[in-house]
């Protein structure tokens, strides 16, 4: 609605739902100056109000016209139906007219079709009848002559005429037409036996042949009935002797005598076939009747016969022997009549290919046995554990054969074989339980081949590796592989052949899981017969003066010869391995040995420079290029390792770095060496700490108190730990280091063989100032992995480690005086290197523990120390049974020790981790040293001192303790000889031997 003041205004307020007119009145009139429109506005309103009322009432005539307009239509239509249907009732009444007219036309017609009809089925009953009376008095003149041919043709129609009349038999004369075929098909059926008894009574089976097969036609014409009284007669009449003979309760019906029951059949057998089969139509199936009667009472013959065996009261059960024997002939005699009577293919139950079950006639005897067959599982497990015994004393290889890399022991093959015939008989016998209890027999022996035969060959009980050849080894890991691929088709068939409730029971997965075991260990005793070969290396390693080193150069003499000789058996042994797994499995066992074994070189060669630290960084990164090429050792050239082995071999040399890159900081300015320790270690353990120390050298109790103090000061700031972590937070103890056991014990010499320590069981504790040395070392012929001859005493004896499971497998505890002599040159030859090192602190003896990577003769398990050589006097102090590092509360003054090497100033970049081998900054220049001392001079005291401990313990001297209070002083035999150690005399007493 336009305003009356000119401002336009829009009519849609008026036309809103929610329409409020007070705020539409001051919209309008917002200001006083707009009321003079108040005139206007009102004529507008009126205009507004005139034109809707105008509007309603134009819309109101619309409506009502088009309402009149609607109904006259819908009357319309009203009167449209009704015409329709009008005219349907009209056309519904004409059908009606022409449906009564056309019956009324057509009724006649069908009157005459029933009549032709009802004549067409009495003229067929009649002809039917007229032939039905034809057929029978000519069936009845021929059984009467016996011309049974004739009456087989004839007999089916009159039986099938016959047939049609049974809604006839109301009237007399057809009732007593159909009695008197019922009376001739009766006759014929008993002049037909007759015919058949007086025939085999009088054996005139062959001459009336023809006559009896034309007589079993009119039995076959006769329906089933006939068919089965006849064939049952003729089986009781075969069998009747057979019962008679082998009664259950006579001689001949006994165990022993179950050849001649079948034997007696395969004669009778005979007979049927050659004159017996003819004279039975084939569909009969005769043959199998008769089998089948034979073998239902022979099983029942058994069954009562094993009764009264498990039932005997005097003592002599169910013979075992005889039971299998019977079971043999029996699943013999079965296989015969499966083949003879050839009635379906018989299921292959002599390999593994076949997943058929054996069905038919195979169990219809050797069922009896079935509630005995544990006694048969005893048995089959008896005849097992034999073989498995046999093959432990066999060779793997017979010496003609030719070794490919495919070959396996030829045990394997046989025993897998047995399994066939086993699983194939009870199969038969059963598919229930007794087979369940044959798959666990197998199983059981499985893994008793796999540890007896197969693990005896490479390791010993304790699983320690042999010294076995390498075509040995391949022979015992390809078996290892056959024979668990083999298991694995076993078991799949045993379940295929096991009934369905039973097939989750069958379990040889242990078994396979021992032969993954057995190629485990194979791959490991190869790995150890790689490190057999590398032992002249890893000496010429540790006879490396590393802590006399000056300057870092190329690479060290040991590391081509090592690399030659771990690439030469490795590409021998690469040669046999076929499968690629076994290969990468190689490969990566023998780097992580010789990781191990180098860093067990490493702890052995102590003390070590920072130069001889940065030199080992060196060796180690041309090894580690070495070892990424063993996987394509026989490859073609340029072929490239797979990138998952060098990440492996990467993962196994790198774990070395912290140590060695620790061991090349200086310790002077000792914040170096700890700052060193703690980024590349990054631990807190004080133990570890003190082993870096004792393999730098250090061994001072005043040098390793400042440093570990020093240690702890770090340790207890916050911000030098900030500044050294870079982020990442020290572990309690590093996995590296924690693993690592040292002490002041000497080292067993590989290339002496057995040292003269050794020969004496174990090196004899020193007796110390206040207290008598005692010697615990024991003569064990077989020293376990870890085991530690060590002798204790007050504070001078010294502990011995020995690990003779690769020098001395089988160690007597006795003096052996053939290799005394040996022993002593070998001692002698080694004297010069060995006397000139520096001595640790006295200390009671601790046995020193493997770390948990040496299982297996590791080569940590060889972890020795260097001997120290003493001559002075010492303070007595308890020793420390807790800690690996005992050492003598006060320093002991040296008068025979090692010149230590003097290191330039070091400064905090000596622990950074950037620090590479060969750098200038890195390395050590040695002071001069005293001349060492000469091979005569070495060898007259090394001789000496042998004596004085030769005499002690074996010539006259006797062993015990000895107390006094005092300094004492002595002289100790170098422990390079072969492990053994003899420590310094106490005051007031002289060591134990």
């Amino acid at each position: 609605m336009p305003s009356a003041n000119g401002i336009g205004a829009s009519i849609d307020p008026l036309e809103a739902d929610n329409y409020n007119p007070l705020d539409h009145v001051n919209a309008i009139f917002s200001h006083r100056s707009k009321l003079a429109a108040i005139g206007s506005v009102s004529d507008t309103l009126r205009t507004y109000r005139h034109d809707l009322a105008a509007d309603l009432a134009e819309r109101e005539a619309d409506q009502a016209a088009s309402d009149t307009r609607s109904v006259e239509r819908i009357r319309a239509t009203q009167a449209e139906l009704a015409a329709l249907f009008a005219k349907i009732d009209g056309v519904h009444e004409r059908a009606m007219q022409t449906e009564r007219a056309i019956t009324e036309m057509t009724a006649d017609i069908k009157r005459l079709d029933g009549t032709k009809r009802n004549l067409a089925l009495s003229m067929t009953a009649l002809k039917r009848l007229q032939m039905l009376t034809t057929a029978y008095e000519q069936l009845r003149g021929l059984a009467r002559s016996r011309q049974y041919r004739d009456c087989a043709q004839l007999l089916p129609a009159v039986v099938q005429l016959m047939a049609h009349f049974k809604s006839y038999r109301s009237i007399d004369q057809i009732a007593t037409l159909s009695r008197d075929v019922a009376d001739l098909q009766r006759a014929l059926q008993e002049q037909v036996t007759d015919d058949f008894e007086m025939a085999f009574a009088k054996a005139e089976v062959a001459p009336r042949r023809a006559a009896l097969a034309a007589a079993c036609l009119v039995v076959d014409a006769l329906g089933d009935n006939a068919r089965a009284r006849l064939v049952n007669w003729y089986c009781n009449t075969q069998l009747r002797e057979y019962r008679q003979i082998f009664r259950g309760n006579s001689e001949a019906g006994s165990l022993d005598n179950i050849s001649r029951r079948y034997s007696w059949f395969k004669r009778m057998w005979k007979t049927y076939e050659e004159e017996h089969a003819a004279l039975f139509p084939v569909a009969w199936k005769v043959n199998e009747t008769l089998v089948n009667s034979f073998c239902d009472g022979t099983r029942e013959d058994y069954k009562a016969m094993l009764s009264r065996s498990m039932r005997r009261v005097d003592g002599q059960g169910l013979d075992v022997n005889l039971l299998l024997a019977c079971l043999q002939e029996t699943l013999d005699f079965e296989q015969y009549l499966e083949q003879r009577l050839a009635s379906e293919s018989r299921a292959s139950i002599d390999t593994f290919a076949s997943n058929e079950k054996t069905a038919g006639p195979s169990r219809a005897i050797s069922e009896a046995f079935e509630p005995y067959l544990s006694l048969w599982i005893d048995a089959q497990d008896r005849q097992l554990a034999e073989l498995v015994a046999r093959y432990r004393q066999q060779p793997l290889r017979p010496p003609d054969d030719d070794l490919t890399p495919q070959s396996v022991v030829t045990s394997s093959i046989e025993l897998f074989h047995a399994y066939r015939v086993s699983l194939a008989q009870c199969a038969k016998l059963s598919t229930g339980s007794k087979l369940l209890e044959l798959s666990q027999t197998f199983a059981k022996y499985l893994s008793r081949y796999a540890e007896q035969v197969l693990l005896e060959r490479v390791a010993d009980a304790s699983g320690a590796c042999k010294e076995a050849a390498v075509d040995a080894i391949i022979l015992v890991l390809n078996t290892a592989d056959y024979c668990h691929t083999t298991s694995g088709q076993l078991e799949a068939k045993i379940k295929s052949r096991v009934d369905v409730e039973l097939q989750g029971r069958v379990e040889l997965q242990p078994a396979r899981d021992a032969f993954i075991g057995v190629a485990s260990a194979a791959i490991r005793c190869l790995v150890r017969t790689v490190d057999r070969d590398c032992e002249p290396a890893w000496r010429e390693m540790r006879n490396v003066p590393w802590s006399k080193l000056a300057t870092v150069g190329d690479q060290s003499g040991y590391v081509a010869e090592l690399l030659q000789r771990v690439r030469a058996r490795t590409a021998e042994i690469r040669r046999w391995l076929h499968k690629a797994q076994y290969a990468r499995a190689f490969c990566d066992n023998l780097v992580e040995w010789l990781a191990n074994t180098y860093l067990a070189n490493v702890l052995l060669c102590r003390p070590i420079s920072e130069t001889g630290a940065e030199q080992m960084l060196l060796d180690l990164y041309v090894l580690k290029q070495g070892f990424e090429g063993l996987m394509t050792l026989n490859a073609a050239p340029g072929t490239p390792a797979p990138a998952s082995y060098v990440k492996r071999v990467a993962q196994s040399i790198n774990k070395l770095d912290p140590l060695l890159k620790t061991l090349q900081v200086r310790s002077s300015p000792p914040e170096g060496l700890v700052q060193a320790y703690l980024i590349h270690i990054g631990d807190r353990s004080d133990a570890n700490f003190r082993k870096v120390l004792d393999l730098k050298g250090i061994r001072k109790n005043s040098e390793q108190a400042a440093l570990v103090e020093l240690f702890h000061a770090h340790l207890s700031s916050s911000s030098s730990l900030s500044g050294l972590s870079s982020g990442t937070p020290l572990v309690a103890q590093s996995p590296l280091l924690t693993n690592i056991h040292l002490g002041a014990f000497s080292s067993l010499s590989s290339s002496a063989g057995i040292g003269a320590a050794a020969l004496l069981g174990g090196g004899p504790g020193g007796g110390g100032g206040g207290g008598g040395g005692s010697n615990s070392g024991s003569g064990s012929p077989n020293l376990p992995v870890g085991a530690s001859a060590a002798g204790s005493g007050g504070g001078g004896g010294a502990s011995s480690f020995f690990s003779l499971s690769a020098a001395a497998p089988s160690l007597q505890g006795h003096f052996n005086p053939a290799s005394l002599g040996s022993a002593i040159v070998s001692a002698a030859r080694d004297g010069v290197d060995r006397l000139g090192h520096s001595v640790g602190g006295g200390g009671g003896g601790a046995p020193v523990p493997l770390p948990a990577a040496a299982s297996l003769s590791s080569p940590l398990a060889v972890l020795a120390g260097r001997r120290t050589h003493h001559a002075g006097s010492a303070t007595s102090s308890p020793s420390v049974p807790n800690s690996t590092f005992a050492a003598s509360s006060t320093a002991a003054s040296s008068t025979t020790t090692m010149p230590r090497v003097r290191t330039t100033s070091a400064t905090h970049a000596d622990a950074d981790a950037s620090v590479r081998p060969g750098s200038p900054d890195s390395k050590a220049t040695a002071a001069p040293s005293p001349p060492p001392p000469t091979a005569a001079s070495a060898g007259a005291n090394l001789n000496d001192n042998l004596k004085n401990l030769l005499g002690r313990r074996w010539f006259g001297g006797k062993r015990g303790s000895a107390s006094g209070s005092g300094a004492g002083s002595g002289s100790g035999v170098s422990g390079s000889v072969g492990g053994g150690s003899e420590g310094g005399g106490g005051g007031g007493g002289s060591g134990g031997g």
